[in-house]
């Protein structure tokens, strides 16, 4: 078949029924059209396929093969491409997990925008929450260099030949996958070339002329350490103000905080007890040494803080070291000498085997003596 009768076809279903067209409606046009025979080349490209029974339709460039698009694998036949997230070790329910569950296991597209300080699970839980419910997540890591080419797409040099490929954000448009742009308030002006993405109508492309439609089960997830509101506390450096416009395109916002030292205590225990190790003591004196620095930084009275994040990679380092103290020394080492030093002198105090902290029956005291009853920092 002719390229000019190849794009008659196309043109002609294109009226009818949209860029997007199902193996159903291909077969009522053919019988209401005689003289066009069923279009094969249409349904037997892989490279078409946008769902089950689901074509999207080519541009004219396409067609006269002036350029050429990546062809997408279906990861139900490729196992090699299947995005579906490994579990996340010590990995124990809490937050909003419930809430991100209901939204991802609906399959319906509700943007999320989840803002939260370091290292409390923001990418964690939605990772986990779509390894549990065997669903693709794409996740991109956003810079301030993050532009239109990064994300759905620009033209490579493969095997020789210039051709175009499908950036992340079509990979999971086209995949009905979890988009998971992580880092979003590090994003410049350039992340607005996803303002029809986040509306769930689709994207064109305009450098092949080709418009990409969502597979149902599609959505987006935004994780950030603010709100798009910009940061001035020097913690966060890069993050920017986000456009107003762009925010106001997620249906649902969410905080994360910290987990409660029930749970905290139950993940560092996971994770000790996957690095072949267990301490429940020193879990325990772990967990009210780190919540006792969060609620001194939460008063202004200390510029650092010991996420979960942080004290998962001292359980990691308890294991290999075996040693409680230079565990934490390994850890908190990426901090000034004076901030070292009081988070030290702090964990001595909860530590029995390092300092005091415990009485003789091992119970771990509840309350720390502290200067003026905060941290001296």
């Amino acid at each position: 078949m002719s390229s000019n009768d190849k794009n008659a076809i196309v043109n002609a279903l294109r009226t009818t029924y949209g860029d997007v067209v199902t193996r159903q409606q291909v077969t009522e046009w053919v019988a209401l059209n005689p003289q066009h025979s069923f279009p094969n080349w249409l349904c037997n490209d892989q490279r078409l396929r946008a769902g089950r029974g689901m074509y999207r339709l080519p541009s004219i460039e396409e067609i006269a093969g002036t350029v050429k698009s990546r062809t997408v694998r279906n990861a139900t036949v490729d196992e090699n491409l299947n995005y579906v997230p490994e579990p996340v070790a010590g990995y124990v329910p809490f937050g909003n997990h419930k809430d991100i569950e209901a939204i991802i296991a609906s399959r319906r597209f509700q943007p999320v925008f989840i803002s939260g300080l370091s290292g409390c699970g923001k990418t964690t839980t939605v990772q986990q929450v779509c390894h549990d419910l065997n669903r693709e997540c794409v996740r991109v890591n956003i810079t301030c260099e993050t532009d239109e080419d990064d994300l759905l797409g620009g033209f490579r040099l493969i095997e020789g030949e210039t051709v175009f490929a499908y950036g992340p954000v079509v990979e999971a448009m086209r995949r009905g996958a979890v988009l998971l742009l992580d880092e979003i308030d590090l994003a410049s002006s350039k992340i607005m070339c996803l303002q029809p993405v986040l509306e769930g109508k689709g994207v064109f492309l305009k450098k092949i002329g080709e418009q990409i439609v969502p597979v149902p089960g599609f959505t987006v997830i935004a994780t950030a350490n603010t709100k798009g509101q910009g940061n001035d506390t020097g913690k966060f450096v890069g993050t920017n103000v986000l456009n107003e416009a762009f925010l106001d395109r997620f249906a649902i916002t969410m905080d994360q905080e910290y987990p409660t030292e029930k749970v905290e205590t139950r993940i560092i225990k996971n994770v000790m007890q996957q690095c072949g190790v267990e301490d429940d003591q020193y879990v325990a004196n772990l967990v009210t040494w780190a919540n006792a620095i969060r609620r001194t930084f939460a008063e202004g009275a200390c510029d650092e803080i010991i996420s979960t994040r942080r004290l998962v990679y001292v359980a990691e380092a308890f294991g290999t070291f075996k040693d409680r103290i230079k565990a934490i020394e390994m850890v908190v080492r990426r901090f000034n000498a004076e901030t070292r030093e009081s988070m030290l002198s702090l964990y001595s105090k909860v530590d029995s085997t390092i300092g005091g902290g415990t009485d003789r029956s091992g119970k771990v005291v509840e309350s720390i003596e502290i200067e003026d009853g905060k941290i001296p920092f």
